[in-house]
């Protein structure tokens, strides 16, 4: 007979994993507690997988061998709570999936910048010609590629919600690109807690994987200080001079690899496609991975040279009457925003807001003191960020939509100004997610 596996949540992930336990002829049962859309639906039809939508039936998940859960749902629901009580395994995707290819894996976390990382590893890959698939917390199901391709590498984006469901999943090659507050809220607002998860994804390296991570980073500094980790560790740093990895001065960026000296280079940092401080590690970060898998030091420096950006991350909207507009919507946490502010070197009109993961704007204040002149507030309760901010700028506004927030945008700004929007918070309570949110922006931009 069969092993029984229910999958919690039919989005790209869960259906994606369908697919794959679909394939290794396990039965199948998939419950959302929400609706599911009708793409996933039909799909799940034309497997001949049952599913649920709008509940989530006891008596047809209590009885799973396996379940794996999306990401986004938190341990404390109620049949996550039974479902361990009775001691079913919960798993997520990447745990699930990996079981089922010999495929090598570059697996990138972090709170800020794992995104572009991933795509810059993914990038420098491709242009290598490797035979890469890209997925994880980013683009199509990591779980759909391995039952429906045959790639030789998988660059994934891995968050710390689907890092928690993981045990056996081993990286050839893991980043850590760094470490703040965030999420909180699914660790019993317990720091250590989400530290721990992050480090999972070297938890399983041996002394052939190698483990890049960033050496500026204190949180990340003191934890390998103090846990054994058995993969080649490699760091990077813009802060110090270092004999392997990553480093900057004086601008210019080194990429050290005494295994292969000849493979040593360095680079202008203000040469880099993607600029900033925070963008200066992430492309360190990616270099690094390449020159472990003897990408040639040409194709490193081309792919730093010619990469795109994600959408939703300091992305340029419009110049509307010599005023800048920058979707950041991607940017859910104090740091992200931290990051995009650093980045600005014109007057900013910053729009923030949202649902607060239990945020600590002390850090940021330094930066709105400097560089910025207004803020739109754009959420349902303001109340943390006015008494955060209140008193360092001139003026605070707040909104309820994102046409608003750019209708008043263009009121107050003038030339030379830059309108951000990086609200340091999650969307949910405004916006379907932070696609959602910046979409909204940069058609309200387009509409001005």
């Amino acid at each position: 007979m069969s092993k029984r596996i229910v999958i919690l949540g039919a989005g790209e992930s869960g259906t994606g994993c369908a697919v794959l336990a679909k394939k290794h002829q396990f039965d199948v049962f998939v419950s959302d507690k929400s609706s599911i859309a009708e793409t996933y639906k039909n799909e799940l039809i034309s497997l001949s997988v049952d599913f649920e939508e709008n509940q989530h039936t006891e008596a047809l998940i209590l009885n799973a061998d396996i379940i794996i859960k999306s990401p986004g749902i938190p341990d404390k629901i109620e049949i996550i709570q039974k479902a361990t009580t009775k001691q079913i395994p919960i798993i997520s995707e990447i745990e699930f999936a990996c079981q089922y290819t010999q495929a090598k894996h570059i697996a990138i976390t972090g709170t800020n910048g794992k995104t572009t990382t991933t795509l810059l590893c993914y990038h420098l890959l491709q242009k290598a010609g490797f035979n890469v698939g890209l997925g994880g917390n980013i683009g199509k199901s990591y779980a759909r590629q391995v039952a429906l391709s045959n790639f030789d590498y998988y660059v994934l984006e891995i968050s710390s919600f689907q890092l928690d469901n993981t045990y056996h999943f081993k990286p050839n090659i893991s980043i850590l690109t760094n470490i703040t507050p965030d999420h909180l809220d699914r660790y019993n607002y317990q720091f250590e807690n989400y530290v721990a998860s992050k480090f999972r994804i070297c938890m399983n390296q041996d002394e052939n994987d190698t483990f890049i991570y960033c050496e500026d980073d204190t949180v990340i500094r003191e934890y390998v200080k103090t846990h054994k980790i058995e993969a080649q560790k490699i760091t990077f740093s813009y802060e110090k001079a270092l004999e392997n990895g990553a480093y900057v001065k004086d601008k210019i960026a080194y990429f050290l690899n005494p295994k292969n000296p000849s493979n040593q280079f360095n680079m202008f940092i203000n040469d880099f496609a993607i600029k900033g401080i925070h963008n200066t590690y992430n492309n360190m970060a990616a270099a690094i991975a390449a020159n472990v898998l003897n990408i040639n030091k040409e194709t490193i420096r081309e792919s730093l040279l010619d990469f795109q950006n994600v959408e939703h991350r300091l992305e340029h909207v419009a110049n509307i009457a010599g005023v800048e507009y920058i979707n950041d919507s991607k940017a859910t946490n104090v740091n992200s925003a931290w990051y995009a502010l650093e980045s600005m070197d014109k007057p900013v009109i910053w729009i923030a807001g949202g649902v607060d993961k239990g945020n600590d704007y002390e850090n940021i204040v330094p930066l709105v003191k400097d560089k910025v002149k207004m803020i739109i507030c754009l959420g349902l309760d303001n109340s943390k960020i006015h008494s955060a901010f209140g008193k360092h700028v001139d003026l605070m506004i707040n909104t309820s939509s994102a046409e608003e927030a750019a209708l008043v945008a263009k009121t107050f700004a003038k030339k030379g100004d830059v309108v951000l929007l990086s609200p340091a918070c999650a969307s949910f309570d405004l916006f379907a997610n932070y696609e959602d949110r910046g979409n909204q922006f940069k058609q309200a931009v387009r509409n001005l």
